[in-house]
């Protein structure tokens, strides 16, 4: 794609979140929305390979749909209430069909099966813009129109958790795991969401620097199925060694970053009484566990078969860590000292 192109197509990426963060009244916050839908969309289908057709058309499908969903929800709202601006969603029924519109939009379960799905066709640099940079418009605007519904909040957060448990046990190319882990993490933020929205926002990030670490060092092995990550060691010898600890750090075992956000909502969630729910949700975290676990084990404690596919990276000289990756790697590691500030910060 010709720089330039690519230059403007991020340029207008970058623009329509920010229009949605800034905006108050609801078109305006829809057309934030759609430019990022028709930003990303020539960045997804420039490979030109027939996957990558299939995942934009089916992003593109997924994305319309809850795009004219939102709008009829702000429709409905100025037709109930008369009013259009993002604060005045007091009516229960626009409020509920805009929380799922956006819930559509960022992949929670029950609406995520098209999550899986894209991330598949797409490359991996095209993948980690999709689970990250594409879930921060939307967010923000479910941030704002949380406090009136509860229930559904709950049910979706709690159905993300364990859909994106169990969806990822049976899987083995990577970009699929990381989908499925996205759609996990997702549930968390919402989960506690309503009652802390300081620690979403918390959880959040600690997601980006993990998901953009783990993304970085998939591509920087090129490596896309399990099967591949047994020869990771030749290409990158100390990555391949960090590696299960960034992997860690996503299923949120302590003391590694992943662990902070966790901590936190677990600790919120029985504040608020709701210790079943916390229950719940820290049982779906074994889920997730188990698969990154998986590829830990296939990572770093397999020894890859000595054929000769297998044996010219040997020969050549080793990928090092660049230095976005190895700021993002301590990052993802070593943020849990900073939990007791977090908790200060976070408690009225």
């Amino acid at each position: 794609m010709n720089p330039y192109i690519l230059a403007t197509l991020m340029f207008t990426l970058g623009l329509g979140t920010t229009i949605t963060f800034m905006s108050s009244h609801w078109l305006l916050a829809w057309m934030g929305l759609e430019i990022n839908t028709l930003a990303i969309i020539p960045i997804m289908i420039k490979s030109q390979h027939p996957r990558a057709v299939e995942a934009t058309t089916k992003y593109f499908l997924t994305q319309a749909t809850a795009a004219a969903m939102l709008l009829f929800a702000a429709s409905t709202n100025a037709w109930l209430t008369g009013q259009w601006g993002l604060e005045e969603m007091t009516h229960p029924l626009p409020t509920t069909m805009m929380t799922l519109a956006l819930a559509m939009k960022m992949g929670l379960a029950p609406l995520h099966t098209w999550l899986p799905e894209v991330l598949q066709g797409l490359d991996l640099i095209t993948g980690l813009i999709l689970s990250t940079w594409q879930k921060l418009a939307p967010f923000i605007l479910i941030m704002q129109i949380h406090p009136t519904n509860s229930l559904i909040l709950i049910t979706l957060g709690l159905s993300s958790t364990l859909a994106g448990g169990w969806g990822g046990l049976n899987q083995t190319q990577l970009r699929k795991i990381l989908a499925y882990s996205s759609i996990a993490h997702l549930g968390w933020m919402i989960l506690v969401l309503q009652f802390s929205p300081q620690l979403s926002l918390l959880a959040l990030l600690t997601y980006f620097i993990m998901t953009f670490s783990a993304f970085m060092t998939f591509q920087l092995n090129k490596t896309t199925n399990i099967n591949m990550l047994a020869t990771s060691w030749t290409k990158a010898p100390a990555l391949t060694a960090l590696s299960p600890l960034l992997l860690f750090s996503l299923g949120g075992l302590p003391p590694l970053t992943g662990f902070m956000p966790k901590w936190l909502i677990l600790q919120e969630l029985s504040k608020q009484d709701l210790a079943p729910l916390a229950t719940i949700a820290a049982l779906s975290a074994l889920l997730s566990l188990f698969f990154y676990l998986r590829l830990s084990y296939a990572m770093t404690l397999t020894m890859a078969p000595n054929n000769l596919t297998a044996t010219p990276p040997w020969r050549l000289p080793s990928n090092n860590l660049t230095l976005p990756l190895a700021i993002s790697l301590t990052a993802a590691l070593a943020l849990l000292p900073l939990a007791p500030a977090a908790m200060a910060t976070l408690t009225p």
